[in-house]
């Protein structure tokens, strides 16, 4: 016998049966479970009793005992593996399986040199290994361009300079200052960085 799509804990069944056995006509009614969202990078869910009739043809229909359980088709991958679990907090649904992150439009337009083959792109290169990158090596960090779309140029700030809370002070005071100086087309850097992800951000404390 294959394994069941969503295991239910007996403390969760027991609850559940016990809410079931509430309500009217009692042995007719299922659990129905479905994914209908997703919230702060898990999965969020629908649980409800109704008739198991209203389960429909490529739902899944699992049987835990006296009580059964539908599964809609189309949370079926998403909750395979999954334990229903009912705690002093309520019903928990322990889930391994988590929704893909939201995919990211980048800021700049389909016309941007992302290739960074642009005479402009090359300047700033220029700028950023030659002047920029040279200093802020010393606390660890590095500036990279990612695109070019004039008068705005995309840098991407990794090493020390990933999650520190003076990068913002780095880029206007130092790096965008470099750049628009040297490549006129250009008058605005913008950081395109993942700060969230930085996990050792440099910072020295002024010596006395």
């Amino acid at each position: 016998m294959s394994a069941p799509v969503l295991t239910i804990t007996d403390s969760a069944r027991d609850k559940i049966l016990e809410v079931r056995a509430a309500e009217s006509s009692d042995e007719e009614l299922a659990l129905f479970v479905e994914v209908s969202g997703q919230q702060d990078g898990a999965y969020t869910y629908t649980m409800d009793l109704r008739p198991t009739s209203d389960a429909k043809p490529d739902d899944v229909v699992q049987h835990h005992d006296d009580l059964p359980v539908v599964i809609r088709a189309d949370s079926v991958e998403k909750l395979t593996g999954a334990t229903l679990d009912f705690t002093g907090a309520g019903m928990v649904m322990q889930n391994p399986n988590k929704p893909a992150p939201p995919s990211v439009e980048p800021p700049w337009s389909d016309a941007a040199d992302t290739e960074l083959t642009s005479e402009v792109a090359r300047e700033i290169v220029a700028v950023l290994e030659e002047q920029i990158n040279p200093a802020i090596a010393a606390h660890g960090g590095r500036a990279d361009l990612v695109a070019v779309e004039p008068p705005v140029a995309y840098l991407v700030l990794s090493g020390g300079c990933q999650g520190c809370g003076l990068a913002s002070v780095t880029l206007s005071q130092g790096i965008e200052v470099a750049i628009v100086e040297a490549v006129p087309e250009i008058e605005r850097i913008v950081d395109v960085t993942d700060h969230a992800s930085g996990v050792n951000p440099y910072f020295e404390s002024a010596k006395k």
